[in-house]
């Protein structure tokens, strides 16, 4: 069965023209074009812009996404190595030393100061690579070796604070890191053949005993290890990352919890967000109609999708987020003038769209 389709075209062409675009010689994605602080690519957002293309059957694109990954993680194996060392050393290791967030398009490091020490990029690439490899029946072989440097990595680093997917509150241990970080574990394992595997078999066990007793105050996954609230992004447990499975009491849960607290017409980030005013975003607006879609809602997955279209510019492009709702609209000029308007177009939108609009078409179920 395929849904009918509403007025769609536009904002999936302008997707399509803007991923294959945008990409750069090197395999990589900048996060948002016409944004300076927004070049880069980060291993989260060109993940999710990789899983996208290789969704909708742009099967090279998507590999030399991976194979760009791969030669930066390659550059970066013997200082994983040297961390390792030094933590089974006992020594306390400050986030500044860590693997960055984010590089520049050509793989080298960046040279402006940002909040990097963030673990969910590199979980989200390996969970990402692996179901690329398994949809397009690939040989694993070239990206084993860096599959080996990162599930060595996340297996020693993964329950340690961090910054957060919003690049906040690095002193916390957030739910969504966490279960990003297990899902790649578990890719990790599903395709190595070493001790290594064993590593991040047994380092998933522990953070999925982390993300329960987390739970254990709420019927839903907190934002952070100790807290009751809730955060838009934790929906990714469910879907894509199956760490709870989609309909499951756990997911939904943290469904109503997300759709009580954070659904205004789209959905925000958290409660007293204050970025550009707090208002809605794009992703995550995906994000709530693909667990929709997964768990039978497709009206209400229709709905999302439709809501997105409507924010788009009339070429075609999807900002970050969007300020008609914004839960501190005073805040918006102080970011302007910081940065300038909001990121338009994000290529992560643009790849969250194609994949809610996508499963759609087809009446996926996830994965």
């Amino acid at each position: 069965m395929t849904l009918p389709i509403t007025q769609t075209g536009t904002v999936r062409q302008r997707s399509l023209d803007l991923l294959r675009d945008n990409q750069h010689s090197s395999g990589a994605f900048p996060a948002a074009l016409g944004y300076s602080v927004y070049k880069y690519c980060w291993f989260r957002d060109g993940s999710f812009i990789a899983d996208a293309l290789s969704r909708v059957g742009e099967r090279d694109r998507s590999t030399r996404f991976h194979m760009w990954c791969v030669r930066v993680v390659g550059q970066q194996t013997d200082r994983v190595e040297d961390l390792v060392r030094r933590a089974k050393a006992g020594e306390q290791i400050p986030g500044t030393q860590m693997l960055p967030t984010r590089y520049q398009l050509d793989g080298s490091e960046g040279n402006e100061d940002w909040w990097d020490y963030q673990l969910d990029g590199y979980g989200t690439w390996m969970w990402v690579l692996a179901q690329h490899i398994k949809r397009h029946d690939l040989d694993s072989s070239p990206f084993l070796p860096a599959i080996e440097t990162i599930a060595n990595y996340l297996g020693t680093f993964g329950d340690q604070p961090c910054f957060d997917w919003w690049e906040e509150s690095e002193e916390e241990r957030h739910l969504s890191t966490v279960t990003a970080v297990i899902a790649g574990l578990e890719a990790a394992a599903s395709v190595l053949d070493s001790p290594t595997a064993n590593l991040a078999t047994a380092a998933s066990a522990r953070l999925r005993e982390l993300v329960n007793t987390a739970s254990n105050a709420t019927s839903y996954l907190p934002k952070q290890v100790g807290s009751i609230a809730v955060d838009g992004s934790l929906i990714s447990a469910a879907v894509p990352f199956e760490v709870i499975d989609p309909g499951s009491e756990r997911a939904e849960a943290t469904y109503k919890q997300i759709v009580s607290d954070l659904l205004a017409e789209g959905v925000y980030r958290y409660r007293g967000d204050t970025f550009y005013g707090g208002g809605e975003w794009i992703i995550l607006t995906a994000w709530l109609g693909l667990y929709e879609a997964a768990t039978g809602r497709l009206n209400e997955a229709v709905s999302r999708r439709d809501w997105i279209v409507a924010q788009a510019k009339p070429n075609g492009d999807l900002p970050e987020q969007v300020a008609g709702n914004a839960q501190a609209p005073d805040r918006i000029e102080e970011w302007e003038q910081r940065w300038g308007p909001v990121a338009t177009p994000l290529l992560w939108s643009h790849a969250m769209f194609l994949t809610l609009d996508d499963a759609l078409q087809k009446c996926e179920v996830w994965p």
